[in-house]
């Protein structure tokens, strides 16, 4: 989860609605704020903005780490940010700020601020994404119905999907021939680690497939700090953050989606294993 920074400026003077002057908090009180998303998941709220959200959406749900603990999910380009927002019991916090009241929590956002990450990367937060969207009420006829005799059961019917677990910023990566050290563009989606000449370039320099990643750790072999690597068993990628922390959460990602990786293939070899039993 990220830590927040918040820039002041006043980028619009719209005024929130009136509703919302007192700092009792709690799920309750948060109801009457349109993008309040309850308890959508982190993997809801990253399909949610990435598919129908633009550049600086964002929405607030529910954490699950503990109680009076909030998600703010914001869309930055092409990933989405995670920051926590927290209820004492008499003010709510936001990156370094402090407010005493509901009303002027939503203030603050209602004047679209700018924020930043430890990555770097400054997002102004200008689209609050509803609750509620009308949907129209339309369904498809089925024409054809049938069934392919394949021998699974429905203890093979296991839900599976890649986790988005997006993440962005500029990081140095070491040459792979040439071993000097360049900053590079990062970008990390789904089980796919792209990187950039920069941020504004169109076309990757090169795909990094996470199922061919064996393992993602910290590195003390560089003459650099804050470096950690990715191994392949064509090569391995070392590469240095600005942080500690920012290193940090780029392994933390990783290593989460080399997880979720290998417990899908084991998936996957159990499936192929028991259609192999059944022929």
């Amino acid at each position: 989860m990220g830590r927040a920074e918040l820039l002041g400026g006043n980028m619009s003077t719209q005024d929130p609605s009136e509703l919302w002057g007192r700092a009792d908090g709690g799920s309750d009180l948060f109801q009457d704020l349109g993008w309040y998303h309850s308890n959508l998941t982190r993997h809801a709220a990253e399909a949610l903005l990435l598919s129908n959200g633009r550049d600086g959406s964002y929405l607030l749900r529910d954490s699950n780490e503990q109680t009076g603990l909030y998600s703010l999910s914001v869309r930055a380009k092409d990933s989405v940010k995670h920051f926590h927002v927290e209820y004492t019991g008499y003010s709510f916090k936001f990156g370094f700020n402090e407010y005493s009241s509901l009303k002027d929590f939503v203030k603050h956002f209602a004047n679209q601020p700018l924020i930043g990450s430890e990555t770097g990367t400054l997002i102004v937060l200008k689209h609050p994404y509803p609750r509620q969207v009308e949907e129209p009420s339309i369904y498809e006829s089925v024409r054809v119905h049938t069934a392919m005799q394949t021998g699974r059961t429905e203890n093979d019917l296991v839900p599976t999907a890649p986790s988005l677990g997006t993440k962005e910023g500029y990081l140095t990566k070491q040459g792979g021939l040439v071993k000097t050290w360049k900053t590079r563009w990062f970008t990390l989606q789904r089980n796919e680690l792209k990187y950039f000449k920069d941020q504004m370039s169109p076309e990757p320099i090169r795909i990094l497939d996470l199922t061919e990643c064996s393992a993602v750790q910290f590195d003390y072999s560089q003459d650099r700090v804050n470096c950690f690597c990715l191994v392949f068993p064509f090569r391995t990628f070392y590469l240095c953050a600005k942080t500690g922390v920012e290193a940090d959460e780029w392994i933390k990602i990783l290593r989460w989606k080399l997880s979720k990786i290998r417990k899908q293939l084991d998936q996957d070899d159990t499936i192929r294993s028991r259609s192999f039993i059944f022929k």
